[in-house]
């Protein structure tokens, strides 16, 4: 494959037919179908240690109201939910931040707006700290002048 036609397929722009050459028939001995992937053990590790601390946050993209359980379970469990209602229709949006003000309400928790359809429900143990900028730094830091 010349260089302009390998740089149009990594751009995506034609069809990159090589792979077939790669591809080793061998790999796939060996492995039942019902194994799960295996990763680095250190992600596990990381995330019984996130869980044992407390220090998980959840994204939830929910698609239609039905999946705002996802968002009530995680909650409920005290972790802070990220909700990107993006991918919603409008009405559905809509019920899903009605169902997230009722479950923050009865929870004593806190809902607060990161971006247009974006929200953060936070538990009632979670201290949200703003980014507001505390004025001009006199260290230096970024200093232009």
């Amino acid at each position: 494959m010349g260089s302009v036609r390998k740089a149009s397929a990594w751009l995506g722009l034609v069809d990159d037919n090589d792979d077939e050459r790669y591809y080793d028939d061998d790999y796939s001995e060996g492995t039942d179908a019902g194994d799960a992937w295996v990763t680095d053990p250190r992600v596990k590790v990381a995330s019984d240690t996130a869980e044992e601390k407390g220090r998980r946050i959840g994204t939830v993209t929910p698609d239609s109201f039905r999946d705002a359980r996802a968002v009530g379970e995680l909650f409920r469990e005290g972790v802070p939910v990220i909700m990107n209602l993006t991918a919603m229709e409008a009405a559905d949006a809509k019920r899903v931040v009605d169902f997230a003000a009722g479950l923050v309400f009865g929870l004593r928790g806190s809902i607060d707006r990161v971006s247009n359809r974006v929200f953060l429900l936070s538990p009632a143990d979670t201290e949200i700290i703003s980014g507001e900028p505390t004025g001009h730094r006199t260290d230096g830091f970024f200093n232009q002048s």
